[in-house]
């Protein structure tokens, strides 16, 4: 149990202690949403009530924060080379930092060689991070022992495990999923060398399809299982979303809910934001359009001030239904409509995009790969962002859309359909709408929401009344940090009793 006392805690008071652990966190290493989540919540879970410290992999960005840091604990030797951690304060955020350069120590993307394949040895290198972070959750550490753990996705998935799977006390665990496509499975042979006990290899226990899942130790095993928006919660006990483990979920729905995913206001806010040509306001909303001269020079784009600017931020796969937007782009092209899009993924989709570039200059300007600031001189430039995803936890870029006033256009589904409203007749009666759902998730629908677009971008007023809108929605973290909290304050109520 904990070393202090939880029965008289208040939120606000920063009294409940939360150890966090996950494979990614903004700004020091980031291959998506998971990253900004895991960067951006500590510092709102700071102000009603959890103290929380981030246990990451210390890859290479993070070898100056190593080198400054506290050792606090050496842990020996953890899957094949000396390991250790060091606790670092790195831009507001209280880092636990897993040095083990035989396992971190790669450059490039976290989880993949150079050649785009996974490291052969993933198993190994994030068991050894969920071990860790074990140790630290029973007190490892001699002057902070957490009250609970929070792990974060396939790559924390066996915390819960470690913990629950043992005779010592343990702390409560929570496991977020951030996206169920991802799931740490691997071949039976890894059981022994994982340290996980063979008798809970079963259907019942980690085992999936003959197979060690990670995601599904952690589902079976945390307190409480939470992801990032409440129609995602739902969705994933439906075959169509579940991966596979639509079963396990259903069976724990009474310790499923949905919390919202929120961005970061300080990094994200178009009156500050240093990466946009010129800052500006719901009040002072005329001074986008610099920002949208900049971007049609910076992708070569024609000045067309009669027909909408939509861009793309993403990953170019299935999963994100790009190949949707490839079908329906002459039907945006011939409403006189332009596009800017800056991703990487998919080989034939990132050919399709390049080539549909080349074949209309001056109307679709294509940035093959990832620029951070580029991202956020697109929010500010674009009048519309296009989200077409077939399935999506949450996202972050339509609630970007929605702070720099650029209207997402967006799938109904998951975290899409719980934050964004429609432009429907009904909301567009009420002043409510921020932005433009559609269903089903096919190209012919996205046309259909791509030419709703061009007809209120066609009615002036009404169409910055909407960007204003849209740029007053809350997209931050506060209603949801409350929410977390909250549900720690019961589970440690629960287990102190």
């Amino acid at each position: 149990m904990p070393d202090h006392q939880t029965d008289d805690r208040e939120i606000g008071e920063l009294s409940v202690r939360v150890l966090f652990v996950a494979s990614e966190c903004a700004p020091f290493v980031k291959t998506g949403g998971l990253a900004d989540v895991v960067g951006a919540l500590p510092k709102a879970l700071a102000t009603v009530g959890a103290q929380v410290r981030v246990m990451l992999p210390a890859y290479p960005p993070l070898a100056e924060a190593v080198a400054g840091g506290e050792l606090v604990l050496d842990l020996g030797t953890l899957h094949g080379g000396s390991a250790r951690l060091v606790l670092a304060r790195v831009d507001n955020l209280d880092l636990l930092l897993l040095d083990a350069p035989h396992l971190f120590d790669r450059s490039g993307n976290p989880y993949l060689s150079a050649v785009g394949k996974d490291w052969p040895d993933n198993h190994f290198r994030f068991a050894a991070l969920s071990r860790a972070a074990a140790q630290v959750a029973r007190g490892a550490i001699a002057d902070w022992r957490p009250d609970l753990a929070h792990a974060h996705d396939w790559q924390a998935g066996l915390v819960p495990s470690y913990l629950k799977l043992s005779s010592e006390p343990a702390p409560p665990c929570i496991l977020t999923i951030h996206n169920i496509a991802f799931q740490g499975v691997f071949p039976s042979s890894t059981i022994n060398v994982l340290g996980l006990p063979k008798a809970a290899f079963t259907k019942d226990g980690y085992e999936y399809y003959g197979q060690v899942s990670f995601l599904k130790a952690g589902l079976v095993y945390a307190d409480r299982i939470t992801t990032v928006s409440p129609t995602y919660a739902r969705e994933l006990m439906l075959p169509e979303f579940g991966m596979g483990l639509e079963g396990v979920l259903a069976e724990r729905r009474a310790n499923l809910s949905g919390i919202l995913n929120g961005i970061d206001l300080d990094v994200w806010d178009p009156e500050e934001d240093p990466a946009i040509t010129a800052n500006y306001s719901a009040s002072s909303f005329d001074r986008k359009a610099a920002n949208k001269a900049a971007l049609e020079k910076r992708f070569g784009l024609d000045a067309m001030p009669e027909a909408p600017l939509f861009c793309v931020i993403s990953r170019l796969t299935s999963q994100k239904g790009l190949d949707l937007l490839v079908d329906s782009l002459p039907r945006l092209l011939s409403r006189g409509a332009r596009l800017a899009l800056l991703g990487s993924g998919d080989a034939g989709l990132e050919k399709d995009f390049v080539a549909a570039a080349r074949q209309n200059p001056g109307k679709v300007g294509v940035f093959i790969g990832y620029d951070e600031p580029l991202s956020h001189l697109m929010q500010a430039g674009s009048d519309a962002i296009l989200i077409p995803s077939r399935f999506e936890p949450c996202g972050l870029t339509q609630l970007y859309g929605l702070r720099y006033g650029t209207l997402p256009v967006v799938a109904r589904t998951g975290g899409l359909a719980d934050t964004v409203i429609d432009a429907n007749e009904a909301a567009l009666a009420a002043e409510c709408s921020t932005g433009f759902q559609f269903e089903p998730i096919t190209a012919s629908a996205l046309g259909d929401a791509i030419d709703r677009v061009c007809d209120a971008y066609a009615d002036n007023a009404s169409w910055h009344s909407m960007v204003r809108r849209a740029m007053r929605h809350p997209v931050g973290w506060d209603r949801s940090a409350k929410s977390y909290v909250e549900l720690y304050a019961s589970l440690i109520d629960s287990a102190a009793q």
